[in-house]
């Protein structure tokens, strides 16, 4: 049974999660954030089973308007059915190096998030693959491909969107070195 979906709930729970989520990840302008979604877990109908680009628009339009003014850019992971390619803008494509590909989202082949991402993106290219530094994965998408290593999980208040079951994803640089390395500045301690 596909359930109503309340489109002003779901926009204040993708604000709160990613806004908590982006206090604790230490983002900066030039990052990317990246977006796995299943709309139709939004609607509390299995993956892929009910796609919706009513619900993309309105997750993706959030995270647009939380992400972009601060220089962060965002991704939309597709699904398996395009190996998990990625929706971005080609600037930031060709900014890192990012291989574009050529496939469009469909919404019957679980793109109803990149599609949103296309209606709202200057120019829109997709990638097959990408090193984000943070990431909200709404619906249990497996983001983690996506993100940098090391991967630290983020707990917020707000573990569903919809009826999707919500994680966060942050990173922060590895740890390398032996025993007299330090992790903190302070060179003569």
């Amino acid at each position: 049974m596909i359930m109503t979906v309340d489109l002003a709930k779901v926009r204040q729970q993708v604000t709160q999660g990613v806004q908590e989520l982006l206090k604790v990840a230490n983002l900066h302008a030039g990052d990317t954030f990246v977006l796995g979604i299943s709309t139709s877990e939004v609607a509390g109908v299995k993956l892929s089973g009910a796609p919706s680009v009513d619900v993309g628009r309105t997750i993706v339009n959030t995270l647009v308007d939380i992400l972009v003014p601060q220089g962060i850019h965002l991704a939309v992971e597709g699904c398996a059915e395009i190996n998990r390619a990625l929706t971005v803008e080609r600037r930031v494509a060709k900014q890192h190096g990012w291989e574009i590909v050529t496939v469009y989202p469909s919404v019957n082949a679980s793109g109803a998030a990149q599609i949103a991402a296309f209606e709202r993106f200057d120019d829109p290219v997709e990638v097959e693959h990408i090193t984000a530094q943070a990431g909200m994965d709404i619906g249990d998408c497996d983001i983690g491909m996506h993100v940098q290593a090391v991967q630290i999980p983020v707990r917020t208040t707000i573990d569903t969107v919809g009826q999707a079951h919500t994680r966060y994803l942050r990173s922060r640089p590895k740890l390398v070195g032996g025993q007299r390395v330090k992790y903190t500045w302070d060179p003569f301690n």
